[in-house]
């Protein structure tokens, strides 16, 4: 087979793969994109570049970046936080985007137990984590080549029989 005809062939598959049926699964940009859901997600909250520009947490190579830093959000939640009798234990992240205007929006929850396998935890402890989470203001604006940008950030909060035992990042 020539040069010439092998061109056309693997052209012809390729192009075949790339499906417009409307049935056809969808797929994020990337592993962790926050789709909009109009059933969670308020009208109020729009990222600024749309939904193919929002970075990585881990793109900005700033680290944590909060108004007092980390210990800012430590104190919040441990403030903030009303301990649940349970004897439930493991992790919960949340997960959210924050605008180029320090706004922030879409919050995504993932509950696990100590072992990181998924499983619920009492709604009293994770919709109280969530709603501080929401009301947790200071997140500061990122910039990529001087420009503010959106960006994915996360909270994971270490849970011992309905207390919050660590806050991170």
């Amino acid at each position: 087979m020539n040069f010439k005809h092998s061109l056309i062939v693997l052209s012809s598959i390729l192009v075949s793969c790339n499906s417009t049926d409307k049935n056809s699964p969808t797929y994020s940009r990337w592993v962790g994109d926050i789709a909009h859901d109009p059933q969670i997600d308020g009208e109020h909250f729009q990222p600024c570049h749309g939904d193919d520009q929002i970075y990585q947490y881990f793109n900005m190579q700033r680290g944590l970046q909060f108004e007092g830093e980390k210990i800012a959000i430590e104190r919040y939640f441990l403030k903030n936080y009303q301990p649940v009798k349970t004897n439930q234990s493991g992790w919960i992240r949340v997960r959210f985007i924050v605008n180029c205007i320090g706004e922030t929006g879409r919050f995504r929850i993932l509950e696990s137990d100590e072992n990181y396998q998924e499983r619920p935890f009492d709604k009293k402890i994770s919709h109280q984590l969530l709603q501080l989470s929401k009301k947790l203001k200071g997140w500061e604006i990122q910039t990529k080549d001087e420009e503010p940008v959106d960006y994915y950030q996360y909270l994971i909060f270490k849970i011992n029989n309905g207390e919050i035992e660590k806050v991170m990042p």
